[in-house]
């Protein structure tokens, strides 16, 4: 044998046992278990569901507690769990097969789509391709034009919502700033509709579950929650869980709208490892290597930080979030609705991908448990991440307490000032913001009361602050979303308009109250 092929040889063995010590230090299934266990009595998690793949095959697929407070019914494989944001994947995946078929490109302009699309800025508009609609480099803020679509009980249509996109001013230049956003990602399943002809949710059924038998898969809100066997969102309110309301409206389902479980979503996982290829020696295939290759590459760049790995880069591809972790290619991807996460993780040197479905909204609990999993195909020792995500948590609940007892405080020294008091009907009227509509501000037997035209959830009752200011509480305290309401008052002291913002650092993005400007709708 020639010395060049037993130096190949002897690299190979090499490498073998490399791979074979790594993968012996992984978490047992049944470590991976007490883990599980651990983290949801920590973060008081009622239901899970993680799978972990390796090599082509499912290393550790399990499924904890229970679906729903309420139900107290196990849950199971085949048990739905809102994926939210991991379904942006399937929606640039259905970009990419149409790009496989030569309908469109990445570059398309979206006005030669959708004519009717417009931006804030002329300029814009005219440059937006489709590439931009699915890497957060849009320009607008965080979240912004959410509460349109969230939550749930929202009556805009995706019509009003492409011509609203109009009235949203952005924050950064285009393309020179990353900030996650969903309503571009529904512009861009109205892009799989037009283009393919097909609904956006028959397109995903037909072109995704179908030939990845995903049986268990479903898109329509009507027909998720009529299912027998699905979660219900879970949030602590006060010290205890309550069940939660549906998050998004059925036109955000390209953002956010998809409903799995676990054994379906093992499927799609394995799919994405294996670069879009599936069935029988993986004979068939999804989109093609180059568009996976696309997806997979950094568009814009997130930002760069060594906490809690050795990470050199964060970017965002095309419905993927890419990074280093300590030398490997991370693709990853969470997802949030109201008392709902979900994580998908892949490591496609290690042939690895890890899957977490929770009923709970507690991103620190899914968190905990990947970076536990992680640790051990690193070969990282000693650290507990339950107990280190728990901590980050009691420090982030603590200076919410505190905000919020201190406001508590601020308001009954009101109560109890001599100091006279605001003239309730200086602020009683109809104000109205440009794409979020009407909102109705009422004098009631108890005080005043906010009420949203279009998203009924949005109603509360109102509370003095100080000065210009009321603090409005929403009549469903799982929204875990409080508001202040700063009037501005005309000389006389009526109310003209007024600006909004979350009390709590903790409040979700998708309640982007920055972005409203209500004005006063004088009466005709």
């Amino acid at each position: 044998m020639k010395p060049a092929a037993v130096k190949n040889l002897n690299l190979s063995i090499l490498l073998f046992f490399l791979n074979l010590s790594l993968f012996a230090q992984a978490l047992s299934p049944s470590q991976i278990d007490s883990l599980v266990e651990k983290t949801m009595k920590t973060f008081d998690v009622p239901g899970m569901a993680v799978a972990v793949l390796k090599d082509g095959k499912i290393y550790h697929k399990n499924t904890y507690g229970i679906r729903s407070i309420k139900t107290k019914e196990k849950v199971n494989e085949n048990t739905l769990f809102g994926v939210a944001s991991n379904t942006k994947a399937f929606t640039t995946a259905a970009l990419g097969q149409l790009v496989d078929k030569g309908k469109l490109n990445w570059d398309t302009k979206v006005t030669d789509i959708i004519p009717d699309f417009k931006l804030y800025d002329a300029y814009v508009t005219n440059e937006f391709t489709v590439r931009d609609l699915i890497t957060h480099r849009s320009g607008l803020g965080l979240g912004a034009g959410d509460l349109m679509v969230f939550p749930a009980s929202n009556t805009t249509t995706k019509k009003e919502m492409i011509h609203n996109l109009r009235y949203l001013k952005p924050v950064s230049s285009f393309r020179s700033k990353y900030d996650y956003d969903n309503l571009l990602y529904i512009v861009a399943g109205e892009i799989v509709a037009r283009v393919s002809g097909e609904d956006y949710d028959d397109y995903i059924r037909k072109n995704f579950f179908e030939p990845l038998k995903m049986t268990r898969s479903k898109l329509s809100i009507p027909e998720i929650d009529a299912d027998p066997n699905r979660i219900d969102g879970h949030a602590p309110v006060n010290g205890k869980l309550e069940i939660t309301t549906n998050t998004f409206t059925q036109i955000a389902t390209p953002a956010a709208g998809i409903y799995a479980s676990i054994n379906d979503m093992s499927k799609w996982v394995q799919a994405q490892l294996d670069k879009g290829k599936y069935g029988e020696k993986l004979k068939d295939s999804l989109f093609s290597e180059k568009v996976h290759r696309e997806m997979w590459t950094p568009q814009t760049i997130v930002r760069s930080g060594k906490w809690p790995y050795n990470t050199h880069f964060t970017a965002y591809g095309l419905g993927w979030f890419l990074s280093d972790i300590d030398g490997n290619f991370q693709v990853t991807h969470t997802g949030g609705l109201l008392g709902i996460v979900s994580q998908v993780i892949m490591f496609p040197d290690l042939d690895l991908g890890i899957i977490i479905l929770t009923n709970q909204q507690s991103g620190a609990a899914f968190t905990a448990i990947s970076n536990s999993i992680k640790d051990s195909y690193f070969g990282i020792k000693g650290k507990d991440r339950v107990k280190e995500y728990n901590e980050r948590r009691l420090e982030a609940e603590s200076r919410e307490d505190s905000i919020v007892s201190q406001l508590e405080k601020d308001i009954q020294a009101q109560i109890k000032s001599k100091v006279p008091k605001p003239n309730p009907t200086d602020y009683v009227g109809t104000y109205k913001d440009p794409w979020f509509g009407e909102v109705i501000v009422s004098n009631q037997k108890d005080g005043l009361h906010f009420k949203s035209e279009k998203s009924s959830d949005l109603t509360g009752k109102m509370t003095y602050y100080k000065g210009t200011t009321f603090v409005v509480r929403w009549n469903d305290p799982a929204l875990k979303a409080d508001a202040f309401v700063n009037f501005d008052l005309n000389v006389e002291g009526k109310a003209e308009g007024f600006k909004m913002s979350p009390i709590s650092p903790l409040t979700d993005f998708s309640y982007d109250y920055q972005d409203l400007d209500f004005k006063r709708e004088e009466k005709e």
